[in-house]
């Protein structure tokens, strides 16, 4: 005995074929997509501009530039925590966009992964 689907469910091959080059044509955006995501940069500022933390899109440090007058011998801490928050902002947006742009193509699919 066979099972019968609903139409379009299943179906036949040429319906599989369709899912399987729209799974392909999604999987090629993603690839583009993630490339120039990797090579965007970004320029993180905190401390009211004291201190700025240059990434790119594949979250590595580019370049952290610190105002003189954010270096304190007495109060490294300071200058330790700003490092902290301006890396950890730059992580976390970063993620965000990157996140956000996929699930524009993936229309918000969990593929495990990915982000």
């Amino acid at each position: 005995m066979k099972a019968r689907l609903p139409q379009g469910y299943g179906g036949g091959p040429s319906n599989m074929q369709g899912m399987i080059k729209q799974a392909q044509k999604m999987q090629e955006q993603m690839t583009n997509l993630q490339a120039e995501l990797d090579e965007k940069e970004y320029d993180f500022t905190v401390g009211g501009g004291m201190l700025t933390i240059h990434m790119n899109g594949k979250k590595e440090m580019l370049g952290i530039e610190i105002k003189p007058e954010v270096v304190d011998p007495d109060d490294i801490e300071m200058l330790q925590d700003l490092i902290v928050a301006g890396v950890n902002e730059a992580i976390s947006t970063i993620e965000k966009t990157n996140s956000d742009a996929m699930n524009a193509i993936t229309g918000s699919l969990n593929i495990p992964g990915m982000f």
